[in-house]
């Protein structure tokens, strides 16, 4: 995909794991973090990350007009309720044993603004993740280590036992579901122009038929 009418690709987002998962797209980007906040009295969970992704990407573009920028949220939901970045290591705890051992969804919605906000493309993404059953002790001692991410865990972290299984696209979880956002860049950018075959130029020379005298 190319840009063509964009001057940047901004992601606006200060999180490695979505600046890693978006450098798989191939498309040169820069990240400029959004500074909203994250509260909302949004209950339904799909309709609460768009919103917050809306926000996050609005905040950067409505400074740059010129610029194409992506935002994004996650959270997870369990039992009817919402687990997002845990405040400490004993909200960490809390939020672990709340999920311990218990199937859940990850709900990461992204939204691209262009034109300072006049044009906008919004989706979302849901994945199923099955947690382990951790004793009290293991969870303590992993309670502080993810305080940066939703639900207090990181599925890309090699040495977090907490997740066992998950059902969908694996890249949501971690905070940003590609197959989502290659559907809004295609939307954003339009179909890549290839040349019809009847028109195409091939170089070589065309025989004409001479002209009667």
């Amino acid at each position: 995909m190319k840009l063509r009418k964009f001057r940047r690709f901004i992601l606006a987002s200060a999180s490695p794991q979505r600046k890693r998962l978006l450098a798989k797209l191939s498309i040169p980007f820069v990240v400029i973090p959004s500074r909203v906040g994250e509260d909302s009295p949004e209950k339904d969970p799909r309709r609460l990350v768009v919103d917050l992704a809306l926000r996050k990407a609005l905040s950067v573009a409505q400074r740059r007009p010129q610029d194409l920028v992506l935002g994004a949220d996650t959270v997870v939901w369990c039992r009817g309720k919402f687990c997002l970045k845990p405040r400490d290591a004993r909200d960490g705890a809390r939020m672990l044993g709340w999920l311990n051992g218990r199937w859940q969804e990850i709900h990461t919605g992204v939204a691209l603004v262009a034109e300072g906000g006049r044009r906008v493309w919004t989706g979302a993404a849901v994945s199923r993740a099955l947690a382990r059953k951790l004793p009290p002790r293991t969870l303590k001692a992993m309670a502080a280590k993810h305080l940066d991410k939703a639900g207090g865990y990181a599925v890309q972290d090699k040495d977090d036992p907490f997740i066992r299984k998950v059902v969908g696209e694996r890249s949501n979880v971690i905070g940003l579901p590609l197959g989502a956002v290659r559907r809004l860049l295609r939307r954003a950018l339009g179909p890549e122009r290839t040349p019809r075959a009847g028109k195409r130029k091939t170089g070589r020379l065309s025989a004409r038929r001479p002209r009667p005298r």
